[in-house]
Parts: C-alpha cells; sequence; structure tokens
C-alpha cells in the first residue's frame, strides 16, 4: 500500500456526493497541495486501502461538478480531474493539484500548507511568512535589466554546460540540445537575458555582486576558550554557488584532519568529518537560503564540532523537527542544476544520509536550530564511541542495511537502552508509532532488533548477544536495566545457551546485574511459561520454551 505523504491522500467518494459532500473541506486540502509541492486525491479510495471497492462508479457528471467546485472555492489552484478504472474494475477520481506559482487560498481567505500527511491551517504571522515565501514571480526567474548575455562568463558557463552533458542524470533529448537551447532548459537564460539565477551560476563577478544577495561564506576557526585563531573568506563573488563547495571544502584544512582509533591488534584512521556529509550541507546551505534576503554564511569551527548558519529561517511549513521527511524546495531550477550535477542526494534524502554516516561512526546526529532570522545545523566532531564503528560496518557487512535501517540501528545503538514506540519515533521526527514499520525494514526480522509489548507500549532493543559479541555495551547500563529488557537479555542467553544455570546466566548476562534481580526474572519467566526448569537447588537447569 501506498501511504498517505506530502504528495498523496485519499478521499472517500462521500465527499463529493449527496448531503455527505463536504466541498469546502476539498477546497481546503487543494489549497494544502497547491501551497506545498503539488500532490494528488485519489477521491473514491478509503484511507486504509489500495483500489476503489469492487464495481464502484462514478456519475458521469460528478466530474465536471468537481471542477466546476475547486474552480469556484480556490484561488490560484491548478487542478485536473480525471475518471479513473483500478484493477478491480472499481472506479475512481484522481485529481492532480499542480504547486501554485504565488499564493494559493480559498475563495473565502483561507489559507492552508500540507506538512506530511497532514492538511494544517496557516493563521496569523504565518500568513506573512507563507506570501514572502513564496513570491508570484519566482526570484530565480527574474532579469535584471542590466544583465545581457554580454554579461556571462564564458568559462563558468562552458563548464557548467559539459558537467550537464557529462552527467548520467541528465537526459540524452537534453544533452542534444545547443548551448542557448540547455540555458533556457535550466532557466538560467530568458529572451536574450540572463535571468537571476543564471548570474548567478554563469555570470561574471561583478554581475554576481550587483545581485546583492549572492552567497559569501566565511569560515571561522576558534580555540578552546572561544577566542578566533583562523579565517578563511569567499566574498569577492568570482565563485558561482556550484564552485564554492569544492572551493570551501578543498581550502579549509580542518575538513582534512584525521586522527586513529584502536581497531583490536590494529588502528583504524577516520577523517575529522566526513566529505558526504560537509559536502551535503554545504550544498543545503547553498540551495536552501533565501535568495532574496541577505546575509554571509558562517562555517564555525570549534575544537569538538562544527556549526554552519545560513541567513533566513526554513522554509515555511518545514521545521528542524521534520526535515528528515520535509520535501520543501525554496529555489526548485539551483536544486535541479545541482542534482543534475550530482552535487546533491535525491530531493529529500540529504538529511537522511547525515543521520546514516554520523551514526554508523559513533558520532552525535546533526543538531538543526532555527533562529529568529537564520538556521543553523552542528555536526559533532568527536566520535562518541568507538566499538561502534567495528559494529555497524560487520552488521551492514552482512546484512546490507538500507540507510533507513542503518538510521533506526544507529539511533538504537547510541541509546544503549530501550526505547518505546514513541520515543523512537520522536528520534525520527516521526508523527507516530503508526510510521515506524518502514524504519525498522527487516531489522526485526534478522534479529537485530527485538521488541516486546504491544502497540503504544512496546518496546525497541537491540540483540542482547549483538551487542555482548561486539563489546558496545557498558557495564553501567546493565544495572539500570528495565525488567522487560533483563527478561529479553535471559531469553537471548538461553537460546544460546540451552540448560543453564542461574549462576552462569548471571555471569554471561553480566554480573553487575545483581543475582537476586536476574533469579527473580528468571523465577517470572518461568511462572509465565516463556522458560522451563528441571532439578533442585545447585542442580537445577533452565531452557527457553520454543513452542
Amino acid at each position: 500500500m501506498n501511504a498517505e505523504d506530502q504528495h498523496l491522500d485519499r478521499k472517500s467518494l462521500r465527499v463529493v456526493t449527496g448531503r455527505t459532500a463536504d466541498w469546502a473541506a476539498l477546497a481546503a486540502d487543494c489549497v494544502c497541495f497547491a501551497n506545498a509541492a503539488g500532490g494528488r486525491l485519489l477521491i473514491g479510495v478509503e484511507d486504509d486501502a489500495d483500489n476503489p471497492p469492487p464495481g464502484q462508479r462514478v456519475e458521469p457528471g460528478l466530474l465536471d461538478s468537481l471542477r466546476k467546485r475547486i474552480g469556484e472555492r480556490t484561488v490560484n489552484v491548478q487542478a485536473q480531474a480525471s475518471l479513473r478504472t483500478a484493477d478491480n474494475g472499481g472506479q475512481y477520481l484522481e485529481l492532480v493539484v499542480a504547486r501554485a506559482a504565488g499564493v494559493a487560498s480559498t475563495s473565502d481567505g483561507r489559507y492552508y500548507m500540507r506538512v506530511g500527511d497532514v492538511c494544517r491551517p496557516v493563521l496569523g504571522d504565518d500568513i506573512l511568512a507563507l506570501l514572502n515565501d513564496r513570491p508570484i514571480v519566482p526570484w530565480e526567474t527574474m532579469t535584471g535589466p542590466g544583465e545581457p548575455l554580454s554579461g556571462m562568463d564564458e568559462a563558468k558557463a562552458g563548464e557548467l554546460l559539459r558537467g550537464l552533458r557529462e552527467s548520467d542524470r541528465v537526459k540524452s533529448s537534453v544533452k542534444e540540445q545547443s548551448n542557448g537551447e540547455l540555458l533556457r532548459h535550466y532557466g538560467l537564460m530568458d529572451a536574450g537575458r540572463l535571468t537571476h539565477l543564471g548570474v548567478l551560476l554563469v555570470g561574471t563577478a561583478a554581475a554576481r555582486a550587483r545581485l546583492g544577495s549572492a552567497p559569501v561564506v566565511q569560515a571561522i576557526k576558534y580555540d578552546d576558550a572561544g577566542q578566533k585563531i583562523a579565517k578563511w573568506s569567499w566574498a569577492d563573488y568570482a565563485l558561482s554557488p556550484v564552485e564554492l563547495v569544492d572551493a570551501v571544502w578543498r581550502e579549509v584544512p580542518d575538513f582534512h584532519e584525521s586522527y586513529e582509533l584502536p581497531d583490536g591488534l590494529q588502528r583504524q584512521r577516520l577523517p575529522a568529518y566526513d566529505s558526504r556529509v560537509i559536502r551535503e550541507l554545504l550544498v543545503n546551505a547553498l540551495v536552501h537560503r533565501p535568495y532574496t534576503q541577505r546575509g554571509d554564511i558562517f562555517l564555525n569551527l570549534h575544537p569538538d564540532r562544527l556549526e554552519i548558519v545560513n541567513p533566513g529561517r526554513l522554509p515555511f511549513g518545514v521545521t528542524p523537527q521534520t526535515l528528515l521527511h520535509a520535501n520543501r524546495r525554496r529555489n526548485p531550477r539551483l536544486a535541479l542544476v545541482f542534482h543534475d550535477l550530482k552535487l546533491m542526494e535525491a530531493e529529500g534524502s540529504g538529511y537522511d544520509l547525515m543521520f546514516a554516516v554520523q551514526l554508523s561512526q559513533g558520532r552525535a546526529v546533526p543538531m538543526p536550530r532555527e533562529g529568529a532570522d537564520s538556521f543553523s545545523v552542528t555536526l559533532g566532531r568527536r566520535v562518541l564511541k568507538p566499538a561502534v564503528l567495528r559494529l555497524m560496518s560487520e552488521v551492514d557487512a552482512r546484512h546490507q542495511l538500507r540507510q533507513r535501517e542503518r538510521i533506526t540501528f544507529g539511533l538504537l545503538l547510541a541509546a544503549e537502552e530501550a526505547l518505546t514506540a514513541r520515543e523512537l519515533a520522536s528520534r525520527l521526527e516521526l508523527a507516530g508509532a503508526d510510521d515506524l514499520p518502514p524504519w525498522l525494514g527487516r531489522l526485526l526480522d534478522v534479529g537485530i532488533v527485538q521488541s516486546s509489548g504491544r502497540t503504544q507500549g512496546t518496546r525497541y532493543f537491540l540483540a542482547p548477544g549483538l551487542l555482548r559479541d561486539g563489546g558496545v555495551t557498558a557495564r553501567t547500563t546493565l544495572r539500570r536495566l528495565e525488567p522487560h529488557r533483563l527478561k529479553a537479555l535471559v531469553e537471548e542467553d538461553l537460546r544460546r545457551y540451552p540448560g543453564s544455570s542461574s549462576g552462569d546466566i548471571n555471569r554471561r548476562v553480566g554480573t553487575e546485574v545483581a543475582y537476586r534481580t536476574l533469579k527473580r526474572a528468571i523465577d517470572e519467566l518461568v511462572s509465565a511459561g516463556r522458560v522451563r526448569q528441571e532439578g533442585d537447588g545447585r542442580w537445577r537447569r533452565y531452557w527457553l520454551r520454543l513452542d
């Protein structure tokens, strides 16, 4: 089943028929999609279904009514309605809503925004923020009176076009276009003039300076006392955003430092900062900043962390808590160029990559923060748990973890304790526990992650044997084990070592767990029928019931 998300919603056919028709709610849904990134409404398909009811029929005149009502009840909404027939023979209406060029609203002046799979009203000061974030004429497509094609830097244009033609992300039909056609295709040129985007990417330094909001990057290094000890600056507008990514990565020495970590009898060399994470953060700062607002990009390098500060707040509808799942393009044409040049991940997957890399290296996840007029991301430099590196590598090599599985595994590994379904959903920035299955993936099936409890009381934790063999679990953690996890440790131990005494179990699970506490857990498992015992006194042995 394709779950409802930012681009898909399902509605019962009752919403557009008879006395149950709710045209106002449907209009609000269309406005939500138009103010976000566009989307589809499947009318006649229930929320928990893939297809309409078998044999369902849609009245012939309903299609025209739908088009008319949406047109009457919305402003600046472009929606295309069509009648579809599913594989089971049932009919439904598909309403495709395009992303609005400006700001969409209902005809009675109400504003809405699609955030994840929820349609939210926009109220108060947020209306002004929405209007500012969604101008009628996008900044990228504007042309200045003084920027004819003579303001183009031929060398930059040639390098950019060469990169696009060599990219396997660009269709062959696009690569075959002439230079002028290719510039127009990517929105760099219009009616014989460079657009703002064109000036930004292929214009001369003087032309970029005249824009007033072309990016300036400053990297400042601090010591332990917070004093500035070094500075690098790219403030002459000589480089385009595409060129800035490589220049900043290449010229800041801290990005190329590394240190050694013990790995058995050998030592493993680890970079101070992973290039994939740094480049992704730089790309995000350059691609998603508001180019209608002045301000420098700051890279604040501290002994234990890097902080990247970008002018302007997040795009409207995106919060620091929804970055893992948000898909909002402030500068879509610039993002397309970066994507086709293979400088950024597919849309919406950049933060997934950064989370996965940081966790796999035993480091803290990126910490986003939104200020009054800025947005920053803090990246930890230090490895918090060296043992995680080897364990993550071994598990990944054995099971070929997907990116979401790697993130979930890393979060549970970092937690050291069981996480409730609600806690895990919160750390993954999900709306609730019902959204966990795609992130858990195969982790439960292959035994990497175990669970206890049901529904909202479900707790997830890493297989005890995995932690013990990997040498990751700290001794202090076992002292504060919750009863359900201690029982899970006992069950795992008996699964591996059937016929064990309570003393043997205690030694393998961890002697920091009081014997009386562990014996109580075993007795409760026996009473619950999950463990059987044979013998008395010092000869008593235990087996896990597998039936």
